[in-house]
């Protein structure tokens, strides 16, 4: 097996490897047409082309006999803290179980290291039990569980995290909206924007009562969210993609 960065030669194969995987993770849960769907708006090859390009962005592909059977996305989200997001982590059906999921993980995990961040977090729906025992026995800890939208359905979505130093840095501050309202904003709990990150803001200091989100761009709270997860700021148009389904194995 080789370990090497994504070209934008592999595009192709990499929206092969992520319709598989999907399908095979999660079609006994979901829907093949809202699948088929996903794949078209998350591997886009336009918006996989601009990924591949970012600097920012770590992707790694696995190669095996000259064939891509897995890839890895992540990047850095400069917040309050630097957090390495992984946004994906796929491994062909016919590959599983060969260490492959493992090896992307650690080449992604050391150059996320490498960008002095202070934790790396993945996102899996619980209905893929095998991607969240693999990041289990990877090290991560489970830290929080939540409901999602997909298509119509509710499914709930497990929140893993690996600490890798201390953190030092305001993980949440107090904001005034345009109505005159109080709202926590949680810096350590955010989303992937276009712009800047979308943070988690809630209507009580202990976060028992969730509010919506906060635009890290404009510092607005008008956000509207669509049945696919789509998350845009109607004051700036900061944009977030679908959530995608992490097919860890």
């Amino acid at each position: 097996m080789e370990l090497r960065s994504a070209t934008t030669d592999d595009i192709d194969a990499i929206r092969r490897v992520a319709r598989e995987s999907l399908f095979a993770s999660y079609e006994h849960a979901v829907d093949r047409a809202l699948l088929e769907e996903a794949v078209d708006e998350w591997y886009d090859p336009a918006d996989l082309d601009d990924d591949i390009d970012d600097d920012e962005t770590v992707c790694p592909v696995a190669v095996v006999d000259g064939e891509v059977v897995g890839f890895a996305e992540s990047y850095v989200i400069g917040r309050r803290e630097r957090v390495g997001e992984i946004d994906w982590l796929h491994v062909h059906p016919d590959h599983r179980g060969s260490g492959i999921g493992s090896a992307l993980l650690a080449f992604v995990e050391s150059e996320l290291k490498d960008a002095d961040v202070d934790r790396i977090e993945a996102r899996v729906l619980t209905t893929n039990e095998a991607g969240t025992v693999f990041y289990e026995s990877e090290g991560y800890e489970l830290v929080d569980e939540r409901a999602v939208e997909i298509g119509q359905e509710t499914f709930d979505e497990r929140g893993y995290r690996k600490q890798l130093s201390r953190l030092t840095g305001i993980s949440e501050g107090v904001v005034e909206t345009d109505d005159g309202e109080r709202i926590y904003v949680a810096f350590d709990e955010s989303e992937r924007g276009s712009l800047s990150p979308f943070y988690v803001a809630y209507a009580d200091p202990d976060r028992e009562q969730r509010y919506g989100f906060f635009c890290g761009n404009c510092e607005g709270t008008n956000i509207a969210i669509d049945t696919m997860d789509r998350m845009e700021c109607a004051g700036c148009g900061n944009r977030r993609k679908p959530s995608r389904w992490d097919a860890a194995y």
